[in-house]
């Protein structure tokens, strides 16, 4: 019999997450997140089991991902994830098992991925973690991560508008420099590995180009894709030409009131509020930008 709810998890052991793991993670993600979100009368972030293991596999199975298991008397009760496919890495998601909740797994999952980035040397960790869910902000908190912005989680009908001057269209491999030397006058580091990954493998890339030039791209217009702009025009038209937006929504920095505002104006509504938090490298965006929620 494991620890009673509520004692430390003392017998907890780590091991890195392999390709078999994918159902009983899958299935905790969902469990967890639909738990945490019942309990704050939100929506889920993952809309069901499947999606859930689908999300699970793909990290588990990318190279460009680390993923860690907790394992609690032979059973699995949780984990969590690193996505290392650009030089500032991003954390999640970190799910925990609800049967085991509050017993420092959390912590000690937590605490393995940033050892795996002390390890790699890279610059800064980065995560979005849901405002309502006052015990993960305060985790993170204590182990160090800043708050940075608040995001607003933004979901509603396609805008589909063009807007005059700035043409999107799809991104390809020819773009990649572009939107990595963006990314890098914007952030301070580009997000290679990702783009590459939206240009080549999933087909969701887009750029838009002002007078000639590339002055944005976007991965995807989704959860779990980010968008760089020099202007917040060019990510308005970004946004704009989205035939949908995936997943619970895009986030747009609550900081940016012109984006935010014109959001609401086009039929978008706010779902939820995230904080952006971070440790190490962390420079103040020098243009427009949508983070993932991975960061």
């Amino acid at each position: 019999m494991g620890p009673r709810k509520g004692t430390a998890a003392v017998d907890l052991v780590l091991r890195q997450g392999t390709a078999e793991d994918a159902a009983e993670c899958g299935r905790i993600c969902f469990d967890a997140f639909a738990e945490i979100a019942r309990e704050h009368a939100f929506p889920p972030e993952v809309p069901s089991p499947q999606v859930s293991v689908a999300l699970i596999e793909g990290a588990l199975t990318h190279p460009g991902f680390y993923g860690v298991v907790a394992e609690l008397d032979g059973r699995i009760v949780g984990s969590n994830f690193l996505d290392e496919r650009s030089s500032v890495v991003g954390v999640g998601p970190v799910t925990i098992d609800p049967a085991v909740q509050n017993r420092g797994v959390g912590r000690r999952l937590m605490r393995d991925v940033m050892d795996r980035a002390v390890e790699r040397r890279v610059p800064g960790i980065r995560l979005l973690q849901s405002a309502y869910h006052n015990r993960s902000f305060s985790l993170y908190a204590s182990l160090g991560f800043a708050f940075r912005d608040t995001m607003a989680c933004m979901q509603g009908p396609a805008i589909l508008r063009v807007v005059p001057g700035h043409a999107v269209r799809e991104a390809t491999d020819a773009d990649l420099a572009a939107c990595n030397d963006l990314c890098r006058r914007v952030h301070g580091v580009d997000r290679g590995g990702e783009v590459a990954d939206a240009v080549d493998k999933q087909g969701t890339a887009r750029v838009v180009e002002h007078e000639g030039r590339v002055t944005g791209y976007a991965t995807d217009l989704a959860y779990f894709a980010h968008a760089v702009a020099e202007t917040t025009t060019d990510l308005q038209a970004l946004i704009a030409s989205a035939p949908a937006f995936g997943g619970p929504g895009i986030l747009v920095p609550a900081s940016n009131s012109l984006l935010l505002q014109w959001g609401l104006a086009n039929g978008l509504k706010v779902v939820q509020l995230m904080s952006l938090m971070t440790i190490g490298l962390y420079n103040e965006p020098a243009g427009a930008y949508l983070p993932s929620i991975l960061y």
